[in-house]
């Protein structure tokens, strides 16, 4: 209301002459006992005035007509009239009401509010005096407009029911403390958001939102919600509050050039109206939209028209219920009855394309205003599942529970100061808030009552855009959420229901990138969101037994990765074994035990040659026999160790090879003593006859057998499991305790055998044709180089191959020995037996 007075000296002129120059007025007024207001955004866009200020603006143009809030505002002419005819609500009591458009626009609302405070006719009351007499306010439908609306009507402490607005922000009861509501709290619904898109699987996701406090903090609540979650905001982009073409432009570029193929909308039906005609206009499909409650509903988009562009989509609806009587209403509203009333007019206009009247300023054909509404016209005709109709409808009779126990309040037992009750011919607005707060009825089975926020029960029916069987887009419910029930319990969603974008039944897919299998684990990109990575495989000994691993697991001590890296599976146990490894040392070893047997028979056949008695055939039979240990030890190593396996092969071969060079010690020392006996007479072989050889044989393996044994009770040979060298497999080794022991045995043998080369290399050149001392030498060169060789081969000998290349060192070894000392002798016994002469042998043969 604006009032302009002239220039005037005193205050009765001044009330004479304050007119108003620019009247805002109600679509629907009627009187009665209890005013309340209503606050619909019968348009949905408006023209805002050139305001040059160098004239008068005029007046605000809404455009866009919506059929659906007519229907709301119906709804709650309907629940008044019920609630007047009713005996048991209000009774000897009316309702009326004042309703006002509010173009969908803060500025607009602003004023349908101011007007809504003025009473029933801004004409009739030129001054602002004494209490407002609106008791209560019926709106508004966006949040942006309640929020004007509730700090308007904060001083005068007006409650309102909102029956559409659901921004988070309205549960400061410090900001809006006459705030109430039937619908759910944004929080509630972003929630409801986020677990959809972690349903499906929805990583990447674009964000559109209207320019106003709905949306803005209905995206900030979805961002918070989806904080630890695997879902990522592609863009966020805003439809101005002024709707502008070419800005919509631009965010429907970003739309197809961006991956993501689901895009969640906040937005109000007026904003997206005209934004989604510019989007079917460029053609684009294959988005699959996530509407909000403001939209998901909307009748203005169930035209044939909009299915290929807007088919599938998805999104939290208000739950809707049944209103009796309400188709019925609405078939009593047309132009006869209300010919005077602009908005019915415009009604027709957007149902049937003509005018009723012929005042109409849009020059359309001209119709009678007698014609049937029919189920086709469902922008206002669908009451089948009313949703935000219902909302309304449960507002109004919220209010009217409240006076109702208002009325009934007894004096002296009333709420307010000294127990007093409010008087029913003048109920101040406060008064009515306190009922509203602690009201609670029950309307079609359902329960209503506001918490100490002022909010409602949480409940959510999931909404899916499906073809109808006339073409048009028909809301079908696939599932809900429950804000009541326990986390991760809320959301029941019937998928086999469901048909998505595209006319597809398969769930469409929206990632920037695509998942990783099993076997592999996400490396986020550097600078972009973790929802965009690379899939990189799973290093050796690791696994990932689920999609999308952020982070391969080890595999247990005793186990390993399989080749897709997705289970673990038993190492695979490595050993010396009868493979191709230990089937040819075998051989090896039964091959040279075999032909150590057969010199040995040879000689004890020839025994009383001349050969085998002059190189002495005891220390021989000896050797021979201690060779034979040797080829046999080497078994030993080839097989699964176990604790005693692990003693034995070590002391074994140590103990046979020290009985082996000290009995080729003990001919050396003979050979060496024998042909440095020059003189008749010398008593040098008598300290190395039979006796003393055995003592020199026995003493030098007895100082081996010593070491062993301290060895064994000191720090034993024992098995261990080796899973260092190579991770994949388990090693089964020999670990030898004590690696001073080991290279004492080592040594010990490497001592026997310098000593056996250095005599036999000084009784090299002793006379005689058959002078072992060359042979030893020789065979203690080939001895020693084959266990140089073996040191640092067993050293870097990784695993199972230690143990290969020991065995191999003492087959080899044997071998040298077998063939040098004995080669010869045999060749003369069995190819030279000529030459198997004392004469031969000492080269005193004739000539």
């Amino acid at each position: 209301m604006s009032c302009v007075s002239g220039y005037i000296s005193t205050a009765t002129t001044a009330v004479k002459d304050c007119i108003l120059r620019n009247s805002f007025q109600p679509g629907f007024v009627a009187e009665g006992d209890f005013i309340i207001g209503g606050i619909f955004p019968l348009h949905y866009n408006q023209e805002m005035p050139d305001q040059n200020y160098t004239y008068r603006p005029p007046s605000v143009k809404c455009n866009g007509f919506d059929p659906r809030a007519f229907r709301w505002v119906q709804t709650m002419r309907l629940a008044v009239e019920e609630i007047n005819e009713s005996s048991e609500l209000l009774p000897n009591h009316t309702l009326g009401y004042k309703i006002f458009d509010s173009c969908a626009y803060p500025l607009t609302g602003q004023r349908a509010a101011l007007a809504v405070l003025n009473g029933l006719s801004e004409d009739d009351s030129p001054l602002c005096t004494g209490a407002s007499p609106m008791l209560a306010v019926i709106g508004e439908s966006g949040s942006a407009q309640s929020i004007v609306v509730s700090r308007l009507l904060r001083p005068f402490r007006i409650p309102m029911i909102s029956y559409f607005s659901s921004c988070a922000c309205f549960t400061d009861r410090r900001k809006y403390p006459t705030f109430f509501r039937v619908i759910p709290n944004d929080d509630y619904q972003v929630k409801a958001i986020a677990q959809l898109l972690v349903h499906f699987n929805w990583t990447w996701v674009g964000l559109i939102r209207g320019d106003h406090e709905y949306g803005r903090f209905a995206v900030q609540g979805l961002l918070r919600e989806l904080q630890g979650s695997n879902v990522c905001v592609a863009y966020q982009e805003m439809i101005p509050l002024l709707y502008n073409t070419q800005r919509a432009l631009e965010i429907m570029k970003v739309m197809q050039s961006s991956l993501a193929k689901v895009v969640v909308v906040f937005s109000a039906e007026g904003e997206m109206t005209p934004f989604l005609k510019d989007y079917m206009m460029q053609n684009i499909t294959g988005i699959q939209w996530v509407a909000s409650e403001a939209w998901v509903t909307a009748s203005v988009f169930t035209g044939r028209e909009f299915y290929p562009y807007l088919g599938g989509t998805i999104g939290f609806g208000i739950k809707k219920g049944h209103i009796a009587q309400l188709s019925d209403y609405l078939q009593t509203v047309n132009p006869q009855r209300y010919p005077s009333n602009i908005l019915v007019g415009e009604l027709w206009e957007a149902l049937y394309g003509c005018s009723p009247f012929s005042t109409s300023a849009n020059h359309l054909p001209i119709c009678s205003g007698q014609e049937v509404l029919l189920k086709q016209h469902s922008a206002y005709m669908n009451t089948s599942s009313p949703r935000v109709a219902y909302n309304v409808y449960k507002a109004v009779y919220a209010v009217a529970h409240s006076l109702h126990n208002l009325l009934l309040c007894q004096p002296g037992n009333g709420p307010f100061e000294n127990n007093s009750c409010a008087q029913s011919n003048n109920i101040l607005p406060w008064q009515l808030q306190y009922y509203l707060q602690e009201v609670k009825f029950n309307i079609a089975g359902e329960q209503v009552n506001f918490d100490l926020k002022g909010d409602s029960v949480p409940y959510y029916d999931i909404i899916n855009w499906q073809k109808g069987t006339t073409g048009n887009i028909e809301f079908v419910n696939v599932g809900l959420f429950d804000g009541t029930k326990p986390g991760g319990e809320e959301l029941l969603i019937q998928e086999e229901r469901i048909m998505w974008a595209g006319h597809q039944s398969e769930v469409p897919v929206s990632v920037c990138s695509p998942s990783c299998p099993p076997g592999s684990r996400k490396a986020v990109r550097r600078g972009e969101p973790v929802c965009c990575f690379d899939c990189v495989s799973c290093d050796s000994g690791k696994i990932s037994n689920q999609t999308n691993s952020v982070e391969c697991m080890f595999c247990p001590e005793d186990f390993w990765s399989n080749q897709d890296r997705t289970a673990c599976i038993p190492k695979e146990v490595e050993f010396l074994a009868y493979d191709a490894f230990g089937i040819p040392l075998t051989v090896i070893s039964v091959v040279g035990a075999s032909l150590t047997i057969g010199v040995f028979v040879v000689f004890f056949y020839h025994r009383n040659t001349a050969v085998v008695r002059v190189n002495n055939s005891e220390l021989s039979f000896f050797i021979l026999f201690a060779l034979t240990l040797c080829f046999l030890c080497s078994l030993v190593f080839i097989g699964e160790p176990t604790l005693w396996s692990c003693m034995l092969r070590h002391t074994a071969f140590s103990i046979t090879f020290s009985l082996c060079i000290s009995c080729i010690l003990g001919k050396t020392l003979v050979v060496l003593a024998a042909f440095t006996a020059t003189r008749p007479g010398d008593n040098i072989m008598k300290w190395f006859g039979p006796k003393q050889q055995r003592a020199i044989i026995f003493s030098c393996t007895l100082i081996q057998v010593v070491i062993c044994a301290a060895w064994l009770i000191d720090a034993p040979p024992y098995p261990i499991r080796n899973t260092k060298y190579e991770r994949s497999k388990i090693i089964l080794e020999c670990s030898v305790g004590s690696s001073l022991a080991f290279w004492c045995v080592l040594g010990y043998i490497g001592l026997q055998a310098c000593l056996c080369f250095v005599l036999a290399f000084l009784a090299r050149k002793l006379p005689g044709n058959f002078n072992e001392a060359k042979y030893i030498t020789f065979s203690m060169l080939i001895f020693s180089a084959v266990w140089l060789a073996f040191i640092p081969a067993y050293v870097s000998a990784p695993g199972n191959y230690a143990g290969a290349v020991e065995s191999f060192a003492i087959l080899a070894s044997s071998f040298g020995l077998l063939f040098c000392l004995f080669a010869p002798k045999c060749y003369i016994i069995l190819l030279k037996p000529e030459k198997n002469t004392k004469q031969h042998l000492m080269g005193k043969e004739k000539r």
